[in-house]
């Protein structure tokens, strides 16, 4: 498989902090290993998802770029593919066969916006994929497209160097914490 990043657009300290950490818990969880988010500089952002990638292990960072069409340009010089997930685009099951062709050994920035996403985006994007063509969560959408892109392979992800790991148990919670 190849590499994902995530790039979240517009945050907003005062309305987007719980929201824009959710996106990065979302990509981690889900396979990808980098989020970039562009708005405003936001530490407590890159402080929650450091202090969770601690905790619960694997390879994840977190980055503030102050201009996000530079990281755009730059995936896409790198051989990347720049995929928007919206609410206009091609439904995403009549793309992903191709993504998935495309991204095999290569890599994929999905792009997810804010509350006013620039149309700029939508022309330098190679893929415009809709979720869903109603009102939704970023967070949803980046969840759907991860799971589709990946077939579920990403539920079977290990995460090296955790402290906390979650052993499935049909009822109650099951735990194990290392204290080293």
């Amino acid at each position: 498989m190849g590499e994902i990043a995530v790039l979240r657009l517009g945050h907003r300290i005062e309305r987007d902090k719980r929201l824009t950490t959710h996106v990065g818990l979302t990509a981690r969880a889900f396979g990808a290993s980098a989020m970039y988010f562009s708005g405003d500089m936001d530490s407590t952002v890159v402080d929650s998802i450091g202090d969770v990638v601690d905790r619960w292990g694997g390879e994840f960072t977190v980055s503030y770029i102050s201009d996000w069409r530079r990281l755009v340009n730059s995936w896409r010089d790198m051989g990347g593919i720049i995929v928007h997930l919206t609410m206009y685009g091609t439904p995403l099951r009549e793309a992903i066969d191709e993504l998935r062709r495309l991204w095999r050994g290569g890599k994929i920035l999905a792009v997810v916006g804010g509350e006013k996403v620039d149309p700029e985006i939508y022309k330098l994007a190679d893929f415009n994929i809709s979720i869903t063509t109603q009102p939704h969560s970023e967070v949803a959408a980046l969840a759907v497209f991860l799971d589709w892109l990946q077939e579920g392979e990403e539920m079977m992800r290990s995460f090296p160097g955790a402290k906390i790991t979650v052993i499935p148990s049909p009822k109650g919670k099951k735990v194990i914490k290392r204290t080293d």
